[in-house]
């Protein structure tokens, strides 16, 4: 028989207000109900407000590790990709989130680590060292993450260059990158405007695309953003019949 230890959680430790911005923070039963109430009211309020609809569903992976990239027009953005996420892998699917908007107060803190799961990236003070923690969570763990790769809301609704900052977290690892595509989002929320308009929302799945195989350095890191830019571009432009409504 094997001997059973307990293993205490990575941010016992840590007051709850630093919890909030951990790349380590782990979900209690308090934080487990209130991701699904919220995870539920987001839904509702996509398919309600901005008729959401989706396409290729069946391409997200039924588990952990992998992550899900798309084009970032709008803060709904995370929104879509979260709502489609199957409630039991809730608290293991971290947004990442810009730190310096949606961790700049206490109250941002608590709304987005308590109510969405997101974990923080601080966009002027980035280094390696946090691409690398994500990095060892999501193989370790393993956990799934939603990221856009442009770092930013693009200003005119076009894709902008991806960062290598996704290169860096999946290079030469064995998880699969779900590239998405969002239409909609920007003329519902573009940046500057605080209220959304109820505009239709669709969003496209595409095949998950693997870079175990692709060298863990600077030529990698610019051939994955590279090639996923253009993975998202492509469904963009694709016009599929088969689409669910949540």
């Amino acid at each position: 028989m094997n001997s059973w230890t307990m293993q205490p959680a990575n941010d016992l430790e840590l007051a709850e207000s630093a919890r909030w911005t951990s790349l380590n923070r782990e979900s209690g039963l308090v934080s487990t109900l209130l991701h699904g109430a919220t995870w539920g009211m987001i839904k509702s309020y996509l398919g309600l407000y901005h008729r959401l609809r989706i396409e290729g569903i069946e391409n997200i992976p039924e588990k952990p590790p992998f992550v899900l990239v798309s084009n970032h027009t709008s803060h709904l953005d995370a929104l879509v990709l979260g709502a489609v996420m199957p409630g039991q892998l809730r608290d293991r699917v971290f947004p990442i989130a810009a730190g310096d908007v949606f961790f700049c107060s206490a109250w941002r803190s608590a709304f987005a680590a308590k109510l969405l799961n997101a974990l923080p990236m601080w966009r002027k003070r980035c280094g390696a060292h946090a691409l690398q923690e994500l990095r060892r969570r999501l193989l370790d763990e393993p956990c799934a993450y939603i990221l856009f790769p442009e770092g930013c809301r693009s200003r005119n609704g076009r894709t902008q260059p991806f960062k290598n900052g996704i290169g860096m977290l999946v290079a030469s690892a064995d998880v699969p990158v779900v590239p998405c595509h969002i239409d909609g989002a920007f003329e519902s929320l573009p940046p500057g405007r605080w209220a959304p308009v109820p505009r239709s929302i669709t969003l496209r799945i595409g095949a998950p695309l693997r870079f175990d195989s692709v060298e863990n350095d600077r030529l990698g890191w610019e051939q994955i953003a590279g090639t996923l830019r253009s993975a998202i571009e492509q469904i963009g432009e694709a016009n599929t019949e088969c689409q669910v409504r949540i």
